[in-house]
């Protein structure tokens, strides 16, 4: 690697919401500072629509992007499936995912190819679990939840293969949407629900799409994460190591964040889901999870990871004694 790359300014287009004022965006200007060092010299570029950001990466406006790992795993199949549908239900397993990615023993598999471009995964970050945000409050087929879900329009993030074919499983109706606009479609009641991390209720003012009928179900959908994607040969030599370390450092903070996060939501918004509701959730997620592991869209080791990781914490779970996964 010559030299002129490891002293050049690197820059990194940043995904956040809210712009230059976010909290992820702050949390970012500590892991450049932080990157100092280990000698890269950063420049972050804010970006409120995710799409914007992941375009000026793809075209070579900068060095290293910060996207959900929902469309990060277009670079990296196997930190991108961490989002895996109802693969990862807690934060205590988001923990363990994040931990088991981030460490050394996996460093090979943070490098992939696509299109012949190398790109690392300089961090993983945790955003929080994503909920049901719906406009009824109680449970209109108690057997089988699911069927209140059957042709409901639903915001979805239109890029993602794996939530379009969940939403046709369960016969719901997919409304192609950006994170941009997933939540706005939902406030102006163009959609009947949404999923959403706790992260976004207070900016993005959810209440008013929940108005005085709504709740928020309270099942793990998918969890949300934040991927560092880089090209390595725009940073110093090992920085992708180096940054990862950085990640792992910060993580704890970041877990107190999230769960300040899930307490702004309301109680009186929260739908509480039965036992047996929860596993109908439960199945239904899990089949589509293993047919997607199956098209390829998620990658299989993570798969298992994720199950031992569930498993450890719930040994009762039904799905503990399956060997399907």
């Amino acid at each position: 690697m010559s030299s002129t790359f490891a002293q050049a300014k690197q820059t990194v287009c940043v995904f956040d919401v809210q712009g230059r004022s976010g909290d992820i965006f702050k949390g970012m200007e500590e892991w450049a500072l932080a990157s100092q060092k280990v000698n890269a010299d950063i420049k972050l570029i804010p970006y409120p629509k995710e799409e914007d950001a992941d375009a000026a990466f793809k075209a070579g406006k900068c060095d290293g992007v910060y996207l959900t790992s929902l469309r990060a795993r277009y670079y990296n199949k196997f930190a991108g499936s961490i989002d895996a549908l109802g693969a990862v239900p807690n934060i205590s397993i988001a923990e363990k995912a994040i931990r088991y990615a981030l460490d050394k023993r996996n460093a090979r598999r943070m490098l992939s190819k696509v299109n012949g471009e190398s790109f690392e995964v300089a961090g993983i970050d945790q955003i929080g679990t994503a909920y049901l945000f719906v406009k009824y409050n109680q449970i209109k087929n108690p057997q089988d939840p699911i069927k209140d879900l059957e042709g409901q329009k639903f915001s979805f993030l239109g890029y993602d293969v794996a939530q379009r074919y969940m939403l046709r499983k369960i016969k719901a109706i997919p409304v192609s949407s950006e994170i941009s606009n997933l939540v706005s479609k939902f406030n102006n009641n163009q959609v009947d629900m949404t999923a959403a991390p706790a992260y976004l209720y207070k900016p993005f003012e959810m209440h008013k799409g929940l108005g005085a009928k709504g709740a928020v179900v309270v099942f793990p959908v998918v969890n949300v994460t934040m991927l560092m994607v880089v090209r390595p040969d725009k940073f110093p030599q090992n920085f992708g190591v180096n940054s990862r370390e950085i990640f792992i450092k910060n993580l704890p903070r970041t877990l107190q964040y999230v769960n300040r996060t899930e307490r702004d939501i309301p109680a009186k918004y929260k739908l509480n889901l039965t036992k047996e509701q929860t596993i109908k959730y439960q199945m239904v997620i899990r089949e589509a999870r293993i047919e997607l592991t199956k098209q390829g869209v998620y990658d299989q080791q993570m798969m298992s990871v994720l199950k031992r990781a569930r498993c450890t914490i719930d040994r009762t779970n039904f799905e503990c004694s399956l060997m399907d996964e």
